[in-house]
């Protein structure tokens, strides 16, 4: 599956912040959502970076607690990994698990239009097997009678 398919299924709605953010705002933000991550954009809407719960919880350690001055721009990974529409989900699976990452923007002509997450790989891996169960049932039970890939 094409990560475009994956993208359909989810809100269009994409949580960004600027780099001036303050850190308070953006972990308010990640809570209000219940998010991970922000992907952090400039004033030309290009991506900037991203900021993750990781990378704030690491500083709020390294700092003992004096982050309140800080901004997005401070602590944000600016050397961010990407996708394109046309990446096979499992390219992008891969991806995040050599780079021990959670999240992966999505880039199309240099604008941002999603953002692949470790819950949204699981979703599609579950929904596979329950598709590759169903017919494999249907299979041994003799009533398959369509082609498997018109599920997928």
């Amino acid at each position: 599956m094409l990560v475009k398919t994956l993208l359909e299924d989810k809100p269009h709605d994409l949580i960004t912040v600027v780099p001036e953010t303050t850190l308070d705002k953006a972990m308010e933000l990640m809570l209000e959502k219940n998010i991970g991550c922000l992907m952090v954009l400039g004033d030309d809407k290009k991506l900037q970076g991203i900021l993750s719960d990781r990378d704030i919880f690491k500083t709020v350690h390294k700092t003992k607690g004096d982050f309140h001055s800080l901004k997005v721009k401070d602590i944000m990974t600016v050397a961010v990994i990407s996708g394109k529409l046309t990446d096979e989900v499992s390219n992008i699976a891969w991806v995040m698990q050599k780079n021990y990452i959670r999240h992966i923007p999505i880039v199309d002509d240099n604008s941002v239009v999603g953002l692949v997450s470790q819950r949204d790989i699981l979703k599609y891996e579950i929904e596979r097997q329950e598709i590759d169960n169903r017919y494999l049932q249907q299979h041994l039970d003799g009533t398959h009678t369509r082609d498997r890939s018109a599920d997928l």
